[in-house]
């Protein structure tokens, strides 16, 4: 299905900009993408993986990315200061992009969803299981963390891929993906530095908003610590984390899954900050699997 935009989602009433895979009787998973990720940071391949394994997907563009609605009308984000302690400059928390994710379900016509976060989604569906646990069916966090700054770090080397001059043409947007994507990345895969390029330019060429990273950055340090939250959570809960994420440590998916009872963690040696095409079927089996067994517990309950 082509693209398609909601619009009036949520209590913000911004649209989304989302995309529809699969049979519309199958069991619904809504994929939530990380910080600064379009939609499309959920490639189409693996998109048709999870298909083929008995669900429906939808994907879609975060608030602030892609050709949902930006905020550039609110506050200057201010990102040393949020660092600091200080998240006076968000315009908004994850709570907020929880919420969108939730009214989009809804509009869709769903009785609640199975999410499946990455990264920063990780932390988006994390929100929505705890504010709208109704509306949650179960809960994957894919290279994610639990808000708390003792663990889910960046190693320092990954600080010299985001260090040079901002990026302002399209190749030079380009290249810093390149750069940033290969030091994130999968180091026992390998790395399609083509498709990686291609990607950044469809992202550049339907958005280029760096004031919408940073005030997706900023609201996530506004969101704090979810660990006590995570602990009240009752629904299944996948967590799945490289084994060699730089960007995100696995410290932090240990920590998502022992904060969440009875969750399951699945750690993949080889495996960084991203989703190799190598790790789609290995990926598309445990997160169906786990969504087809949450089904059918909630068919006997």
């Amino acid at each position: 299905m082509s693209e398609q935009k909601a619009l009036r989602v949520g209590p913000s009433g911004i649209e989304v900009a989302y995309e529809r895979f699969g049979d519309p009787e199958a069991p619904p998973v809504l994929l939530v993408m990380g910080l600064a990720a379009q939609m499309h940071g959920w490639h189409e391949g693996f998109c048709d993986e999870l298909v083929a394994r008995g669900v429906q997907v939808v994907r879609f563009d975060n608030r602030d990315t892609g050709l949902s609605s930006h905020f550039s009308h609110g506050p200057v984000p201010d990102m040393a200061a949020a660092l600091a302690g200080d998240t006076s400059s968000a315009s908004y928390t994850l709570s907020d992009m929880a919420a969108d994710a939730i009214a989009l379900a809804d509009l869709l016509g769903w009785d609640g969803a199975h999410l499946v976060g990455a990264s920063l989604g990780g932390a988006i569906a994390q929100t929505a299981a705890i504010e709208h646990p109704g509306r949650v069916r179960s809960l994957t966090t894919v290279m994610s963390t639990t808000g708390d700054t003792s663990v889910g770090q960046a190693r320092p080397e990954m600080l010299g891929a985001f260090a040079g001059p901002p990026a302002v043409t399209r190749q030079e947007v380009i290249d810093r993906m390149v750069r940033i994507s290969r030091a994130a990345g999968s180091p026992g895969f390998a790395f399609d530095e083509a498709e990686v390029a291609a990607r950044a330019g469809r992202a550049y060429d339907r958005s280029y908003d760096p004031p919408g990273v940073l005030r997706q950055a900023v609201a996530a340090l506004a969101s704090g610590d979810r660990t006590e939250l995570l602990r009240a959570l009752d629904l299944p809960t996948l967590v799945i984390h490289g084994a060699d994420d730089p960007m995100c440590d696995v410290s932090g998916g240990r920590a998502t899954a022992a904060a969440v009872p009875g969750a399951e963690l699945l750690v993949i040696e080889g495996m960084g900050h991203s989703l190799p095409r190598a790790l789609w079927p290995v990926l598309a089996d445990r997160i169906t699997g786990f969504v087809h067994h949450a089904e059918s517990e909630r068919g006997n309950a």
